[in-house]
């Protein structure tokens, strides 16, 4: 089957939930991308509880994001999901806005939780479709979470992996650098060289991404667009190409 970039991305995520134990993954506000990964996994019968806190229906939290916090607090989220305007090298990530403080060149939607979501979630997946050099930058212009902290700082989980439209990397927090894990068809190291503001470190033997299966694109396009028509109707529509019911 042919696929999106959207469904080459939620695979791409799924499979990086299922490279550690996870229990309890949490989906913040417009990150259907992940949601789709993390229905993906639930479809296939991983044996994950699911914390999706825009879904009108089924949403554990009756007191908006204040129970997220107080779960990811006491340890209990396993994984969260993080974009931002700018994503650097160092897996900083940039909500606020670009140029001088207090970043009114361009600006981002905000930080909300992010900072205190990525120390204390057991892990994070960076995600971000596009991928060029005025989003992935070799240092951004405000540190809204940052990807790597001071000895002695209590963290309990640093940044897994990030996921683009070009690519995955892998983020080694010890040394608080990416290093290529595969680059998508079309792609090579030298194209994703070119179109990010960072240096990676490149391991042998890197090539391209496993594509979709004809399995995973039916649950997509199935199973998984069923449970999100209600809270990505958008969504559904562009990339599934399915509507919910009037």
């Amino acid at each position: 089957m042919s696929y999106k970039t959207e469904e080459l991305l939620a695979v791409c995520i799924a499979r990086l939930i299922r490279a550690r134990p996870t229990r309890h993954i949490a989906v913040g506000a417009a990150s259907p991308i992940p949601a789709a990964a993390a229905w993906l996994c639930v479809k296939q019968g991983d044996p994950l509880h699911l914390s999706l806190l825009h879904k009108r229906s089924g949403n554990p939290f009756t007191d908006g994001s204040r129970e997220l916090f107080d779960l990811t607090g006491q340890g209990r989220i396993d994984l969260f999901f993080l974009g931002g305007g700018q994503i650097d090298g160092q897996a900083n990530i940039n909500l606020i806005g670009t140029g001088a403080w207090p970043g009114l060149e361009v600006r981002f939607p905000g930080s909300f939780g992010s900072a205190f979501m990525y120390y204390m979630s057991g892990r994070t997946i960076l995600f971000r479709e596009e991928h060029s050099p005025r989003v992935l930058v070799d240092r951004v212009d405000h540190i809204s979470a940052p990807g790597t902290s001071e000895p002695g700082v209590f963290r309990r989980g640093h940044a897994q992996a990030l996921v683009t439209g070009r690519c995955v990397f892998d983020f080694h927090p010890d040394r608080g650098r990416f290093s290529l894990a595969s680059y998508h068809a079309g792609e090579s190291v030298e194209s994703i060289r070119a179109m990010t503001g960072f240096e990676f470190d490149v391991p042998e033997g890197v090539g391209e991404t496993v594509p979709p299966s004809d399995a995973e694109l039916a649950l997509l396009r199935g199973a998984v667009c069923d449970e999100m028509l209600e809270t990505y109707p958008d969504f559904c529509a562009r990339v599934f190409e399915r509507k919910a019911a009037a």
